[in-house]
């Protein structure tokens, strides 16, 4: 019993430790965008990227510093070639019609080489080094891209969860304040100042507004995994949100932004179109190189050694040494015109790259306007929806009153309250859109 009783204390004390050991993140959603940039899986990736990148550039570096490679050859030889030769060539009086067979060789060679290279000119070397450059650039643009999408995104799922709770937090009073009237309105019946028609009304009205609930409830639970995965937060952590719906709309109302002068080459995406037209002229420096001669020179020092029985070994083996310096030019002169068309094609990659970056500052200047008219809509209306809102309260509010002194049927009342509720959740999105416009608007600004 005591044994049992143990095994139980330490099971109920190990699922309390598992709870206490359970992280909590809680963000506001600068930190959220903070921790994202760190701790995103494609940020992690692009970063490795960038790393990557800087390891390519200086293994094309090293093509065009000295290489020292040594290798170490045995050879057993079963059986020795033959070589014919007249046999009068060793004996004067034989018949020079005789052929005699000579093996040349011993049964067992060695040699040992170590060789030191250096490639002294070579055109294709030096537009590798130039290209290698650009791919880091390329990769690094790409990070920084990725880490503007990053940041859009969290704003946007964050803007999702707070809007959830908002909309949970109206639903649940709608829903007490229906109750209420749905409760009176039964008492009223019961009194038989009203037709069954108008609790009957209410109840649809109460059951369209539960669902309703529940369904944000299961969006909101939607929403916060979402941004957990943004975050590169486990999904079974907890996460809390510090920063209120209207507090952020508030902050991110900026009319200043909106005067903005828009410069295309500031951003990410016309900076990674002149680094395609920069490789291809890259491309286009290659072919041209390829016409260049190249030059290089390498330096072998080593020792062979031959024996009839393997005695490498031994001390008494003789080993020989050899050396040898030497140059090699390599100069192209014929192809059949094959280079010349590798170069025509290159030019026009060249060319084609250069009018897709004319066409990205073309999109972009769209996008700039696009973004900022949206912006801009987005404030005003949230103004207009505030102001509906209110409307909507005070038409809602008179029909509550009418409703019970019976000068309003329940489909006024339903008609008012689904006013309301429209309102409310308009109101709620303009707020959230001021919110992602104005992400949507910086990234191409800033």
């Amino acid at each position: 019993m005591k044994q049992k009783l143990t095994v139980l204390c330490l099971l109920i004390a190990s699922l309390l430790w598992a709870q206490e050991a359970k992280i909590s993140f809680s963000f506001t959603l600068e930190q959220a965008i903070e921790h994202a940039v760190k701790n995103n899986y494609s940020m992690i990736n692009a970063n490795r990227d960038v790393t990557a990148a800087k390891k390519k550039k200086w293994e094309t570096t090293t093509m065009g510093l000295p290489q020292i490679n040594g290798s170490l050859n045995y050879q057993n030889t079963f059986e020795f070639t033959k070589q014919g030769a007249a046999a009068n060539a060793f004996n004067p009086a034989a018949d020079p019609n005789d052929i005699v067979l000579l093996a040349f060789g011993t049964k067992h060679v060695a040699i040992g080489n170590l060789t030191l290279s250096q490639l002294i000119f070579d055109g294709s070397y030096l537009v590798g080094l130039q290209s290698a450059k650009t791919y880091l650039q390329i990769s690094e643009n790409a990070k920084v891209k990725t880490g503007q999408e990053i940041r859009e995104m969290v704003i946007n799922s964050y803007g999702n969860v707070l809007l959830a709770d908002e909309s949970i937090k109206i639903l649940e009073n709608n829903k007490k304040i229906l109750e209420k009237t749905l409760a009176d309105t039964k008492e009223i019946l019961k009194n038989g100042l009203i037709e069954e028609e108008n609790v009957e009304q209410l109840q649809i009205t109460l059951a369209s507004l539960s669902s309703s609930l529940e369904n944000v409830k299961r969006q909101k639970r939607i929403a916060v995994d979402l941004l957990k995965l943004l975050l590169g937060i486990d999904l079974e952590e907890e996460l809390i949100l510090t920063d209120q719906l209207n507090t952020l709309t508030q902050n991110n109302i900026d009319l200043a932004l909106l005067k903005k002068e828009f410069q295309a080459e500031n951003t990410i995406d016309y900076q990674i179109g002149k680094n395609i037209e920069k490789s291809k002229q890259l491309l286009l420096k290659l072919e041209q190189s390829k016409a260049l001669p190249s030059l290089a020179a390498q330096l072998n020092f080593g020792y062979n050694s031959f024996a009839n029985q393997f005695d490498f070994l031994n001390n008494t083996q003789k080993w020989n040494n050899f050396s040898n310096v030497g140059v090699g030019l390599n100069v192209p002169v014929f192809s059949s015109l094959g280079r010349s068309s590798r170069t025509q094609q290159a030019k026009i990659a060249l060319e084609q790259a250069k009018t897709s970056v004319t066409e990205t500052e073309q999109k972009l200047k769209l996008q700039f306007a696009k973004a900022k008219s949206d912006y801009e809509f987005s404030i005003e209306q949230l103004a207009t929806s505030k102001s509906n809102l209110n409307l909507a309260e005070r038409i809602e509010s008179k029909n509550q009153i009418k409703f019970k002194e019976g000068l309003a049927s329940s489909f006024d009342l339903t008609e008012a309250q689904r006013q309301l509720y429209s309102a409310q959740q308009s109101y709620l999105q303009a707020m959230l859109d001021v919110i992602n416009k104005k992400a949507t608007l910086e990234k191409l600004v800033n």
